[in-house]
């Protein structure tokens, strides 16, 4: 066999041997607070996480009455990115909403 069809046999074996993990995911947390309307809220989840009226509604409640809600899930740059771009508006609109980024516990 030719050096470079050997060398390439060599290098589909190592690439067989080579393990891929997935990536951990992070939730993206709201908190609640005193003054951050529920209007608000929901409109942030739908306009920064695509989340339907209800959906968004469902998660403003969690957020509400447990004191924290999930607004979605993602690789640790963009729930990171997420959680910047959510606390930025919020203070562009004057309202206090705390957003943080936890690891997903499995």
């Amino acid at each position: 066999m030719p050096k470079r069809e050997l060398d390439r046999e060599r290098d589909l074996a190592t690439l067989d041997q080579v393990r891929v993990e997935r990536p951990r995911l992070y939730e993206v947390v709201l908190h609640n607070d005193d003054y951050t309307t529920q209007e608000f809220v929901v409109y942030v989840l739908m306009k920064f996480f695509q989340h339907d009226a209800a959906t968004a509604q469902q998660i403003m409640l969690n957020v509400h009455t447990k004191g924290m809600g999930v607004a979605g899930v993602y690789s640790r740059d963009i729930a990171e990115t997420k959680a910047a771009q959510v606390v930025r508006y919020a203070r562009d609109n004057e309202m206090p909403l705390r957003c943080s980024v936890q690891r997903q516990s499995c």
